[in-house]
């Protein structure tokens, strides 16, 4: 189900800012696949709700990977955009995630440290006990916030951003994310989603200064409904 202006979920929206609620199979930025970006059908969003003749400023702040959900913030501003870059590379955008994991981590609660390397061919990276040449030093911190049958709800705090982090780390100590093929799991989702959905961000406005905290609602499936 991709985004349309039509059903777009906007979890915030100002002068400078618009954060929404990205679906599965979304991409956030054009690709090689020519498929319609999010990025573009914000835009249309913005420029029906306000007239806006001509081209409409959008920057893309972050990404989030095609079958992954959850929270992407778009800045309509240039100050907006480069501030916010200043705050993601200082990390003072605070982004959580929750993931549906297929085997239960040994620990409740506990930080991965691997080195990360991404092989372009196939758009995956491996996970590295120790430095290797390319590699970068990736840490996340977890916990255990539910258990169910089958599965595990994992809260996730990202320490560094790299590509496939959170699905590549987990895989490496068994823990596949429901409907990642890619990383290990057994089966796909019908839809082609994988269960990690960008929970929660918290940071300061760039402009106005106040703070912005945003939960992003979950996809709605049976896996997921068990987990709120």
């Amino acid at each position: 189900m991709h985004s349309t202006k039509e059903n777009l979920q906007i979890l915030h929206e100002d002068n400078h800012l618009i954060i929404v609620n990205k679906r599965s199979g979304d991409i956030v930025q054009g690709d090689k696949t020519g498929d319609k970006p999010l990025s573009d059908v914000v835009k249309e969003y913005i420029k029906d709700k306000y007239n806006k003749p001509g081209e409409v400023f959008l920057g893309t702040v972050h990404r989030l990977d095609r079958p992954t959900t959850g929270i992407v913030i778009f800045a309509r501003t240039s100050k907006a955009l480069e501030r916010l870059n200043k705050m993601l590379r200082d990390k003072t955008i605070k982004k959580t995630y929750w993931t549906v994991v297929k085997n239960h981590p040994k620990k409740e609660k506990g930080t991965l440290i691997h080195y990360l390397k991404k092989n372009p061919k196939n758009n995956k990276s491996t996970a590295f006990q120790k430095e290797i040449e390319g590699s970068k030093r990736s840490v996340l911190h977890y916990q255990i916030l539910k258990k169910l049958d089958n599965y595990s709800l994992l809260e996730i705090d990202l320490e560094t951003g790299r590509h496939h982090q959170i699905r590549c780390q987990l895989s490496s100590i068994g823990a596949h994310i429901k409907g990642d093929l890619k990383y290990g799991a057994s089966r796909s989702n019908k839809d082609g989603s994988i269960h990690l959905h960008a929970r929660k961000i918290n940071f300061i406005h760039p402009v106005n200064k106040e703070e912005i905290k945003i939960i992003a609602p979950l996809p709605s499936d049976p896996i997921w409904d068990a987990c709120n």
